[in-house]
């Protein structure tokens, strides 16, 4: 039935049902002869013109197309693209172009826009359009720029930041470095992005992929391909959570993420050679030699990285002022590596990644440490221990990645992984156990040891798309072979303070052989069930076979190691299979994407055990898996993710295993063959956005998990001397730790990160913080002990963004700690931490240049005697010289004020532990430095000095 509307001073309603054979407009002409009837003509055909035009103007349009060099053609991943209102130039909506340079803006309403296309290098292309449909805009050509700066006054602001989709995207533009900074300098101007022990974070989530333009860079280590890539190279920075190959294969997230960087390079720097050299030598015998030379051309890329040093640092460092990336590691780092990493296009179909590297690292260190062990008694027991280690590490490690479109329905990708790492070490220690001020134990302990190491591990995928969107086959061959020999002897004196006071003495040699096989194919299938759904079948069988063989031998009266002791001894046979089935459902639209899943997993364990007593063990566990993701676009620069996941973590053989390690006499371990697999539940809220036009971004998250039958400690201490084993005595306050099985773990995080551009001072502000609690349950002589950590952040930094010749730096985070714990409240303890730093960089008179690095370390309510705060000072002063000032020449000093310590706090459900180590002391250095920059004829550096 349709309803007519005449309006009037009183509204009148014709009803004409659509069986009538009714014309209205023949009706209407009926009634022309008249006054009325010429008015109720009038009325009709406004209403006809309305019905028409207002449902044009409330249907929402698109906007598509890809964007390319008008030079050769090549298409621009990461280009922006902009819709502005033609008549204030303001942004209405915006996107960034994908890997093969298309976009698509959605959410439009019909009218005249402007639409302008931007990439780094290149001329900004505009074009105004008028939307009445979805508009398909084809190939959008820039042309390169290569206009002079002193001829051009840049007046138009980058874009800082845009959402797109799951992927935040940054203009390099937008955030000044110097011309010599690396990647990382400029992606730590980024909002969201902090550096948390050594790791690189975004988001509060520790960054585990690195790509360039799309393709794998130098195995995913993330801080040496930072560093072996200059700042002037970037054009924009990514950043999103990496599916992995299956779900990027067949279109089904399995919800194995990663965080990842993308870097795209600017188009000008995509052909040349490109790099740093640098060596120093210093006082105190400090040395550092060092170079990455990058090789671009086009899609064939090839980037060669060694260094050398005994200043702690294991990356090579594109920073001239750079004393070190593990300022607070454990110890005195001497380095050598060798790195290669490739890339290539073979012909059309066939891609080629690889990386290859070569480490030699010794370590030398002093540490001390200091437990407070939670017992139901007020006097507790107290665990201090001084050690001294040596340990050199030799190892070498290849990754390829092999991708072959077979043609566009069908592809197959390979990833080898080959290691090979040997290790040579030397431990020796003191350990004291006390009760209030009586001694009840201790130790003196010596061990040497040489570890060799073979591991291989290759996943092999085929995809296949069928004609019908949605329709595709993917499976995943995974094969592995791994290998251990291991060669040890401890010397051990220990003493044990008791009615009568024993000394016993520890001679042994052991050897380990262990030998791994192991193979998992999976299979997947996905359907179409719709336009805007699909349905997903997998199937999953996997083995691992293990041959272990552990023998300790005690020394007789000669010295000869011929008694085997077969109560420390451990050869078995292990087998786990495992099986999983699930079915998954997706349903996604332009703004929606809801996935659910259940999944069906078997687990079954069998291990032939020969010493320290023949048995064989047999474990089964089955489990419904179930998990859900929600996925909101509320617009194009704001979304919003919700998610719960389950998964079950299987009791290895280790833990299974009742066999007794007694490496610390006073501290023996056993696993237990009774445990059963933990059962973990996980969900997760987080919300993205950001201001394209402001520079503004925001992004927040809360998550919480709890888990059922949790694989914790059970630790027994000793009240008198007790067998734990044949022949194997736990002295009096000594003690004795199994897994077991424990209800309680509990775990609350949240985070929240906000940048903005403060245009006054030409800086970038953000602040982040969160809070977070676990309650971590452990047994301690059979009684349940629950330990509570609360923990309040709050940090924020500010980054200026002056010029390429001035640049400073501060940040501060800081951390506030309650401990508290169930069975002895007098551990219950509130303690702070803050770090405060300030990176200051002047290049002045032409070439001079200044740096300066401090960091304050603030610590309260850590155990008498370790320090509490320190002020690490680094300092540069140089000169650069040369065309184009490519070469530095600077002195440098390491901690100039002498303060640096590693200090720090560890709590666990059985004890509170502080710990402090050897750390690197103040040297000085004088370092030459060299850039090399050489692009391909027509875009030579200073052609694009306005990038």
């Amino acid at each position: 039935m349709f309803l007519v509307f005449s309006i009037r001073a009183i509204p009148r309603i014709t009803l004409i049902h659509p069986t009538q054979n009714f014309n209205v407009f023949r009706y209407a002409g009926g009634l022309a002869g008249t006054k009325n009837e010429k008015e109720s003509m009038k009325y009709l055909i406004f209403i006809a013109v309305n019905c028409i035009i207002f449902p044009l103007l409330a249907q929402e349009f698109s906007i598509s197309g890809s964007i390319q060099s008008h030079e050769d053609q090549s298409t621009f991943p990461g280009a922006t693209v902009v819709v502005q209102n033609p008549g204030d130039s303001s942004i209405i909506k915006g996107s960034i172009t994908d890997y093969e340079g298309h976009f698509k803006i959605s959410g439009l309403s019909a009218g005249t826009y402007l639409i302008k296309a931007d990439f780094i290098g290149y001329q900004t292309l505009y074009q105004k359009v008028d939307l009445t449909r979805n508009l398909d805009m084809g190939t959008l050509a820039l042309v390169e720029d290569t206009k002079v700066l002193e001829a051009v006054e840049v007046v138009g602001k980058p874009v800082a930041a845009m959402q797109k989709g799951d992927t935040t995207q940054f203009s390099a533009r937008a955030y000044k470095t110097a011309p010599d900074a690396s990647s990382q300098e400029l992606i730590e101007k980024l909002p969201g992005i902090s550096t948390q022990d050594g790791k690189l974070q975004a988001n509060g989530e520790d960054i585990q992929v690195i790509l360039v333009d799309g393709k794998p860079f130098f195995g995913g280590d993330v801080n040496a391909a930072l560093q072996n890539l200059p700042a002037d190279v970037v054009a924009s920075i990514q950043i999103f959570d990496k599916k992995s190959d299956k779900a990027a294969l067949s279109g089904f997230d399995d919800g194995a993420q990663q965080k990842a960087i993308n870097i795209i390079t600017k188009p000008s720097r995509r052909v040349g050679q490109f790099g740093k050299s640098t060596i120093g030598v210093g006082t105190g015998g400090t040395y550092q030699g060092g170079a990455s030379v990058n090789f671009f051309n086009n899609d064939r890329r090839i980037t060669v990285t060694g260094l050398s040093n005994n200043i702690n640092t294991t990356n090579y460092s594109a920073d001239p002022g750079s004393m070190g990336d593990n300022i607070n590691a454990n110890g005195l780092i001497k380095t050598n590596n060798l790195g290669i990493n490739f890339s290539d296009h073979l012909g059309s179909k066939f891609e080629l990644n690889g990386n290859y590297q070569f480490s030699r690292e010794e370590n030398e260190q002093t540490e001390r440490k200091l437990r407070d062990y939670a017992l139901a008694s007020d006097s507790g027991q107290i665990y201090s221990e001084d050690r001294y280690s040596n340990r050199l590490n030799v190892a070498h490690r290849l990754g390829l990645k092999l991708e072959y479109k077979i043609n566009e329905n069908n592809v197959l990708l390979m990833r080898p992984h080959l290691s090979f790492r040997n290790e040579e070490s030397i431990n020796d220690f003191l350990g004291q156990t006390t009760s209030g001020s009586s001694p009840v134990n201790a130790t003196d302990n010596t061990a040497t040891a040489s570890y060799q190491d073979y591991d291989y591990d290759n996943n092999l995928y085929y995809s296949r798309k069928f004609g019908k969107k949605g329709r595709s086959f993917t499976s995943r061959l995974h094969t592995g072979w791994h290998t251990n020999e291991d060669r040890s002897r401890r010397y051990a004196e220990n003493q044990f303070f008791n009615e009568s006071d024993s000394l016993g003495i520890l001679d042994q040699r052991t050897t380990r052989s262990r030998t791994g096989i192991s193979w998992e194919v999976q299979a997947s299938y996905t359907e179409p069930l719709g336009e805007h759904s699909m349905m997903e079948l997998e199937y999953e069988i996997g083995d691992r076979i293990d041959d272990s063989d552990k023998l300790t031998y005690d020394a007789d009266e000669s010295g000869d190691y011929n008694a085997l002791d077969t109560a420390l001894s451990n050869t078995f046979k292990s087998e786990y299979l495992r099986q999983k089935f699930e079915v998954g459902y997706q349903w996604q639209n332009e703004g929606l994407k809801l996935q659910v899943e259940t999944e069906f997993q078997r687990s079954d364990m069998s291990n032939d055990q020969v010493f320290p007593t023949q048995t064989d063990l047999n474990k089964g566990f089955s489990s419904l898996l179930p998990s859900a993701r929600l996925d909101y676009r509320l617009s194009e620069d704001k979304r919003i993710e919700l998610s719960y996941r389950t998964s079950t973590r299987q009791p290895s053989i280790g833990d299974l295993q009742d066999v007794i390690d007694n490496s610390n006499a006073l501290q023996l371990s056993a696993g237990n063959p009774d445990l059963n697999q933990t059962y973990n539940h996980k969900a997760r809220a987080r919300f993205w956005s950001s201001d394209p036009e402001n520079g503004k971004s925001l992004y927040a998250s809360v998550e919480s998990s709890f888990s059922q039958n949790l694989i914790t400690n059970s630790t027994f201490i000793a009240e008198e001397p007790l067998e734990v084993a044949e022949g194997v005595i736990l002295e009096q306050g000594s003690q004795f730790t199994r897994p077991a099985n424990v209800d309680g773990y509990y775990q609350f995080r949240s985070y929240m990160s906000y940048g903005n551009p403060l245009e006054v001072i030409k800086s970038n502000i953000r602040f982040n913080g969160g809070v977070n609690f676990t309650r971590k349950p452990g047994l301690v002589n059979d009684v349940l002990n629950f330990s509570d950590a609360h923990n309040y952040r709050l940090g924020v930094s500010l980054n200026t963004n002056i010029s390429e010749t001035f640049d400073v730096n501060i940040s501060t985070r800081s951390s506030y700690n309650v401990a508290k714990n169930s069975l002895r409240p007098s551990l219950n303890n509130n303690y702070y931490n803050q770090t405060t730093r300030l990176k200051y960089r002047w290049v002045f008179l032409g070439g001079f240049v200044y740096r300066a690095d401090l960091r304050h370390q603030l610590n309260t309510g850590l155990s008498e005697g370790y320090d509490n705060s320190s002020m690490l000072l680094n300092m540069s002063a140089g000169r650069k010289f040369l065309k184009n000032d490519l070469a530095e020449i600077s002195v440098n000093v390491y901690d100039l004020l002498q303060q640096n310590n590693n200090a720090r706090r560890n709590i666990t459900e059985l004890y509170i532990e502080d710990q402090q180590s050897t750390v690197l002391e103040r040297y000085f250095m004088l370092t030459f430095t060299y850039n090399i920059r050489h692009f391909s004829a027509g875009t030579t550096r200073e052609d694009f000095e306005d990038i």
